[in-house]
């Protein structure tokens, strides 16, 4: 496993800003990816991290609330519902916070490492982080979506 760079909006990092690609291939190549994105996540004191975050387009992000990683491969929302307004930064925009407004629930139909389905849902702060690390897969940053005024905390 290894620390990998963490892209940034503050670089100009048009990346960030490209879809991301679907997995066709479940092997060593994908596993060494996922468990660099979790020591990465995990060093930068993150609950997520997207592949376009580390440079790399493909449809896979983790998150990890403190209840243990998820692994998600080619996600998919099913189903929103409820809404919750609250705070969100990002690993790829430092020292940076806002106001976000999401759905209060989802449901997400994703593949794991080895290419097995599931579906997962989550509330609160779950559905917040798979939502807000699914955006990355799309070229969306929480900035884009917050309401009010971005602050910066050192």
């Amino acid at each position: 496993m290894a620390i990998r760079a963490i892209r940034t909006e503050t670089g100009n990092d048009d990346l960030l800003r490209k879809t991301s690609k679907d997995v066709k291939v479940f092997d060593e190549n994908l596993w060494e990816l996922l468990d660099d994105m979790a020591e990465t996540m995990y060093e930068a004191d993150g609950v997520g991290i997207a592949a376009p975050q580390v440079g790399i387009l493909k449809r896979v992000f983790i998150v990890d609330i403190g209840e243990g990683r998820v692994e998600f491969i080619n996600p998919e929302v099913l189903e929103v519902s409820g809404e919750q307004f609250g705070e969100e930064g990002c690993l790829s925009v430092p020292k940076t916070y806002g106001k976000v407004r999401r759905p209060n629930y989802v449901k997400l139909r994703a593949f794991d490492r080895h290419g097995n389905q599931f579906e997962i849902e989550g509330e609160e702060l779950m559905a917040r982080a798979m939502l807000h690390e699914n955006d990355h897969l799309n070229g969306r940053l929480f900035i884009d979506l917050v309401e009010g005024d971005l602050f910066e905390v050192e």
